[in-house]
């Protein structure tokens, strides 16, 4: 009878380890799918428009750590557009980044700011300089964000 019992305990033993190996198998594929689409999307783009009559503004970020990268474009009524790349830092709820973009035939690169306000980014302004071929703003701690373009979250086209 001692036998049948130290059998049976053993049985169970063996029957609940069989049982418990493909739960944490499953368990384990979870939490790494979980992982996986938490990175995708931590390196997502997030999309913004800025839309006022005829005139449209559209940005798309990926924000990485404290740096930014995306692709920002103008399109105002009856004038040329431009489009290009940013490249920037994030301090705070501030983006600072270099806007190289083509407009008219010719590559340009300026200084962009955006203080984030929610689900919109209100585009900076200031007085600027040139300095290297690039126009930059004289004093960051001087930029204006009540007269700015807002930009507005939007679908990622």
């Amino acid at each position: 009878m001692k036998n049948i019992l130290s059998s049976l305990a053993v049985a169970s033993a063996l029957f609940a380890s069989c049982q418990g190996g493909p739960a944490k198998k499953t368990q384990a594929k979870i939490d790494s799918t979980i992982v996986t689409n938490s990175e995708t999307t931590a390196n997502a783009a997030t999309c913004y428009q800025y839309v006022k009559n005829r005139d449209t503004a559209n940005l798309s970020l990926t924000e990485k750590a404290d740096s930014v990268t995306g692709n920002l474009g103008y399109k105002w009524y009856e004038k040329d557009k431009n489009a290009g790349t940013i490249s920037g830092v994030v301090k705070g709820d501030t983006i600072i980044a270099d806007y190289t973009f083509q407009s008219e035939g010719r590559e340009s690169v300026r200084q962009v700011a955006w203080l984030k306000k929610g689900d919109q980014l209100v585009e900076a302004f200031g007085d600027v300089e040139e300095i290297d071929g690039k126009m930059k703003f004289k004093d960051l701690s001087k930029l204006k964000f009540d007269s700015g373009l807002v930009f507005s979250k939007a679908d990622c086209k």
